[in-house]
């Protein structure tokens, strides 16, 4: 009897452990690993057999690597030595996908797919880098600067180029003897008829040590020296022909200003200063682009003034007609970020991607090599700035060969991001995809026929793998699954991992076979017991217009028991250029659960894909230009309308929190929509743009010096004034993406200005993303305490 009791209670403590709610912040912001650990990082094995990821069902201290294979859903704990027998590689073909080319820890290797054998290359110290099949049969791959060719037939390993560091020497940099090195070799040549025979013969030309230089041989021709002087040297490619080598040259940034982010709790006990970058309007490095004739021993200039439209200026100058004058009178050219050469196979044509660094325009470029000009191919301009995905200002976007005349690339010509082909032989293009829906992924098949792209054709919240002819035609659907679908081809192309999550359910790994609605088995099971115990809201899924007429897609997470005051919280999320309301799984899991928190005790929440959200096309991402902190904020208010008149919400007792992107906009509606929201929590908030970094700001914003406009209307720094309700401000102070320094200053301007309604929590530890559990748990506490002090009064 008293051992059957011990065993009831022993499974009732068990059985009570495993219960998560009531939600309290501490337990939602334990380490979390609590929650159960997602599968990670597939990759399949070269014969498309096996898949293998990195997971942690048993939260130890790092995740481990375990595989499947496509005829079992049991799942094998992997074993390193089993793993390397069948890498995962990605292989670059020749022209009939007889042989591949691969690289492996810094070494080149071929495989012959039909004797199944493996060829080792290379095998030295450097690492050899970029092969690619020549088209007369040999390959061509970088070590350290230079482009070197291996003929697969004899062996013969060739160097093609010479690039050499520092200036080239001049006549002044010539080392000559001094009287007594001329004295001594007049000498040896009077006394000695040796020395004079050997003079005669070209035999005698030593160094100081003595020892003889080799000659060059009368049949070898030496490689012509190309000086990068004092720039930094990238981008070395080699036309499949063998015949250009394009490289480019960079010059550093001149004079300017690196931040610096102090350390305070540090092992040696002393405050150690952390490098930061430079600060939006600083000077950017500038680079020049070239091209290497080697039949011709030549080197010339890529010629970027024979770019359409390279003199244009942006539209925003009309606000500073003394400056556009000015512009308009030097009659400069633009600066552009080149990238590619992307050569087609049989290397006659060349195709660049050209970025202008002022965001506005992106060319496709066919490069005519023989004299470094351009013919355009495409151009898309946005007064704005040039991005969306596939696009993007930073790197070439998702851009290929189909064959040798069609050339693939993505575009928001439309207003969405779409996929296009076009015949650079002909000068045509034709838009392969179309609709209000964005692609968001693209690859082309092995035999270059079909693409696989995914898209979110069916919800802005939805993605899902589809598949269309690589010249054009219908569109066919291949996974089902409602939610967000994250695609791993298998190299033959007949299965697919997918990383599948929902509104409520974290991230799990599936297989299906790659047809078209065919069923995907689920592989993982990874939340916790714990976890599950508690009922995770779906919350609603809404849109609403906009007082601009446009959709604006947003969550909401009812009370099932309000309070009295019918109080109502705001979540924004950060990045601005982000998205949040979809059916998957919220990168924002954290919030996700303070959500579900806040909901328990009486609070309604709303989580808004405000305007300049991802997911939802141009107009929607590029609408917060030049004033952010307008229709991203009219969003927030115009949400809060929804749940007043829909919900039931008070409009007297409602709050906002966010961090990042969602601290600054929190700040922005504490101080320009204060009869709105009664309390904020601001959690590493930009303060002031001008003093955040280069890439982001300078697209939105343009830089303050040309555009002071935009900066002051932008920063809530110059706001600060207008607070009147209750705020919470919280930043890291190790932050080295936005600094502390920003909410300093801040801090700083309520001190000056009397304000008594704010206070400041910081943490010393922390960077912009918060690691420690006990200061993400302090941090939310506060911001509980904040609302339940002030939204419920």
């Amino acid at each position: 009897m008293k051992k059957h009791l011990l065993f009831i209670l022993l499974c009732s403590s068990q059985y009570t452990f495993a219960q998560l709610g009531p939600l309290t912040v501490e337990k939602i912001m334990r380490d979390p690993k609590w929650m159960g650990v997602s599968p990670s990082n597939y990759h399949w094995t070269a014969d498309s057999k096996t898949l293998y990821f990195n997971w942690n069902p048993d939260k130890k201290a790092k995740d481990e690597l375990f595989k499947v294979g496509t005829s079992s859903t049991k799942i094998i704990k992997a074993i390193d030595k089993e793993d390397e027998k069948n890498p995962t590689q990605n292989y670059l073909y020749n022209s009939n996908k007889t042989l591949g080319l691969f690289e492996r820890n810094g070494d080149i290797f071929l495989q012959d797919f039909k004797g199944n054998k493996e060829r080792r290359l290379t095998n030295t110290q450097e690492r050899e880098t970029g092969a690619i099949f020549l088209t007369d049969g040999s390959i061509a791959y970088q070590k350290e600067d230079n482009i070197y060719s291996l003929n697969l037939k004899t062996a013969e390993t060739k160097q093609l180029s010479n690039f050499v560091k520092g200036k080239k020497p001049g006549k002044a940099d010539v080392k000559t003897g001094t009287v007594q090195d001329n004295w001594l070799k007049a000498e040896q040549t009077a006394l000695f008829d040796i020395i004079k025979k050997r003079n005669a013969e070209g035999k005698n030309n030593t160094n100081r040590t003595g020892r003889v230089r080799a000659s060059v041989a009368t049949d070898t021709k030496s490689l012509k020296e190309i000086y990068t002087e004092d720039k930094f040297l990238s981008n070395v490619i080699i036309s499949p022909n063998g015949r250009f080598i394009t490289y480019k040259l960079t010059t550093a940034a001149q004079n300017n200003h690196n931040t610096i982010v102090p350390n305070y709790v540090t092992a040696s006990g002393y405050t150690e200063d952390i490098p930061g970058r430079t600060k939006v309007g600083e000077n950017e490095s500038t680079s020049q682009n070239f091209i290497f004739d080697i039949q011709q021993d030549t080197v010339y200039t890529i010629q970027t003034s024979t770019i359409t439209g390279i003199k244009d200026l942006p539209d925003y100058l009309k606000d500073y007609p003394k400056e556009k004058e000015a512009l308009q009178k030097k009659n400069e050219d633009r600066n552009v970020n080149l990238f590619g050469p992307i050569w087609n196979e049989n290397g006659t044509k060349g195709i660049m991607i050209a970025i202008s660094t002022d965001n506005k325009d992106r060319w496709i470029l066919q490069l005519d090599a023989l004299s470094g000009k351009f013919n355009l191919v495409d151009r898309q301009r946005d007064e704005a700035w040039i991005g969306g995905p596939g696009v993007g200002g930073y790197y070439a976007g998702n851009v290929g060969w189909v064959d040798n005349d069609h050339f693939y690339y993505q575009s928001e010509a439309t207003g969405y991001s779409h996929l296009y082909v076009a015949d650079v032989a002909k000068g045509e293009k034709k838009q392969l995809t179309s609709g209000k829906w964005e692609v968001q992924t693209l690859k082309l098949s092995k035999d270059k026929k079909t693409f696989y792209l995914t898209g979110n054709k069916e919800h802005p919240g939805i993605t899902n793998l589809f598949k269309i002819a690589s010249n054009g035609g219908e569109l066919i659907q291949i996974t089902t699954m409602k939610g967000l679908n994250e695609i791993t081809l298998s190299p033959d192309e007949k299965w697919i991992a997918i990383n599948y999550s929902y509104l409520n359910k974290p991230w799990e790994l599936y297989i299906q076979p790659n047809t078209p609605k065919a069923k995907a088995v689920k592989i993982t099971t990874s939340t916790s017991s714990e976890f599950n115990s508690y009922a995770w809201r779906q919350p609603d899924m809404i849109s609403f217009k906009n007082r601009y007429g446009a959709e604006v897609y947003a969550r909401v997470y009812k009370s099932e028991n309000p309070h009295p005051n019918h109080p109502a919280v705001v979540f924004v999320h950060g990045a601005g250029y982000l998205q949040n309301i979809h059916f998957g799984w919220s990168q924002y899991f954290r919030e996700y659960m303070f959500n579900n928190l806040l909901a328990d005790n009486g609070y309604t929440v709303i989580d808004i894909d405000y305007t300049a959200s991802s997911g939802y096309g141009r107009d929607h991402r590029t609408g917060i230009y030049r004033h952010m902190g307008g229709k991203d904020l009219t969003d927030q208010v115009d949400g809060v309308k929804v749940l007043v008149e829909k919900y039931g919400v008070n409009p007297k007792h409602v709050g906002i929190y966010g961090g990042s992107y969602g601290g600054f906009m929190t700040l922005m509606a504490m101080f320009n929509a204060p009869e709105v929201f009664e309390s904020g929590a601001a959690l590493r908030s930009v303060t002031d743009w001008a003093h955040y970094n280069h890439g982001y700001t300078s697209n939105i914003l343009n830089e303050p010096f040309n555009d002071p406009i935009a900066y002051k209307q932008s920063s809530p720094i110059y706001f600060a004034d207008k607070l009147k309700g209750n705020l919470l401000m919280a930043h890291g102070m190790v932050d080295v993406n936005v600094h502390f320094q920003d909410i300093v200053r801040i801090t700083q301007r309520f001190i000056e200005l009397g304000k008594s309604n704010w206070e400041l929590a910081v943490f010393p530890v922390e960077d912009h993303g918060f690691v420690e559990p006990s200061s993400w748990t302090d941090e939310y506490k506060r911001i509980f305490k904040l609302y339940e002090n002030t939204l419920k009064k």
